[in-house]
């Protein structure tokens, strides 16, 4: 068996954010997304209904949030938790490489946040 590895088959940079599933089960996904310089569209929130937590693992980029409305600037090893229905979008990501991130998406009250996790 051969490990997997994060930063393994980033491919070219791309028009487009791509996502990986790395780990299904019940009530979970974990995710590898891949952002080269993409942005949420003008005026656009998510808005889900799991609780996410979400690792910056490479790269740099910046969140934006409703309510209370706030911005916060991410590096590498960064982590938030986002909980469900909180509004936020991606406002940039780093256009010279590839951002790293790993999302844990999860059923809403079903995880307690890390302690060192913003939400």
């Amino acid at each position: 068996m051969r490990p997997g590895n994060l930063f393994q088959d980033l491919g070219p940079r791309q028009d487009t954010e791509r996502e990986d599933p790395l780990l299904t089960g019940t009530g979970l996904r974990l995710m590898r997304i891949l952002s080269w310089g993409q942005a949420s569209p003008p005026g656009f929130y998510y808005d889900q209904a799991e609780d996410e937590w979400v690792l910056l693992a490479q790269g740099r980029a910046r969140l934006r949030f409703l309510e209370p409305e706030e911005c916060l600037e991410l590096g590498p090893g960064d982590q938030v938790w986002l909980p469900a229905h909180r509004q936020h979008r991606v406002d940039w990501t780093d256009p010279q490489q590839a951002c790293v991130w790993l999302a844990l998406y999860l059923a809403p009250g079903s995880a307690q946040p890390p302690p060192c996790a913003s939400s």
